[in-house]
């Protein structure tokens, strides 16, 4: 990663990289035009994240330590946002010093998501890149995760590997970019597009081609009377 760091300024949300990866036009919609709007999808994410983002401190599992809405940065990547959950796991050695709780622990966070167990690059990138602020923050480095669905209750443990870095390294410095452009990519029409709360505004089945959006425009043309 390049020697550079963000003001406080140019942040952006951690959970913009999700959306990058998911869709660039997606992100540039939300981030340069300032397009928002929520679909079922969206909806049930927020009522999942209201329950995990209850304000309470932290609870004692065993040798597990549980807080909600950690805030977090990194001025080398440009982040900021909140961790839904961070688990803190005790260890003998490679972990830090918790005010008022002796011994050593090590962060994992949790990122909780709607939906079905299933494997998700975007959710894997937000999440790394938690771990990179968290990593950032702390001085200490985290090798692993967790992401939460919510429709199964299930959790996929995540490796924060070098290949996983780099990627979330690289995602987050072509968001900044896309968002200094100030361009937003044109449509690209896929399924994916059908889960999209932005679909209305983004019309990726007309405007995905000049050639449907040609046809789309003779067929408007033809019903006028």
């Amino acid at each position: 990663m390049k020697n550079k760091f963000y003001s406080e300024d140019d942040l952006i949300p951690v959970s913009a990289l999700s959306d990058f990866v998911f869709c660039e036009r997606r992100a540039a919609l939300h981030f340069i035009e300032g397009i928002w709007e929520d679909n079922l999808f969206t909806a049930e994410g927020t009522i999942l994240h209201e329950r995990v983002d209850d304000g309470s401190s932290t609870e004692a599992r065993g040798n597990i330590r549980i807080t909600r809405s950690i805030p977090m940065r990194s001025l080398a990547l440009g982040l900021t946002g909140k961790a839904d959950v961070v688990e803190f796991h005790r260890k003998e050695t490679g972990g830090i010093k918790l005010k008022g709780v002796s011994g050593l622990w090590l962060p994992f966070p949790v990122e909780y998501k709607r939906g079905h167990f299933r494997s998700e690059r975007s959710f894997e990138v937000q999440l790394c890149a938690q771990a990179l602020c968290l990593e950032e923050m702390l001085n200490i480095e985290i090798d692993h995760g967790a992401l939460f669905y919510g429709k199964t209750r299930r959790r996929l443990d995540i490796t924060f590997d070098k290949e996983l870095r780099v990627e979330t390294e690289t995602t987050a410095e072509r968001l900044h970019n896309l968002i200094k452009s100030g361009v937003t990519p044109p449509p690209h029409y896929s399924k994916k597009c059908k889960s999209c709360s932005l679909v209305q505004f983004c019309m990726p089945d007309i405007c995905g081609t000049k050639r449907k959006a040609s046809r789309y425009l003779l067929k408007v043309f033809s019903e006028l009377p």
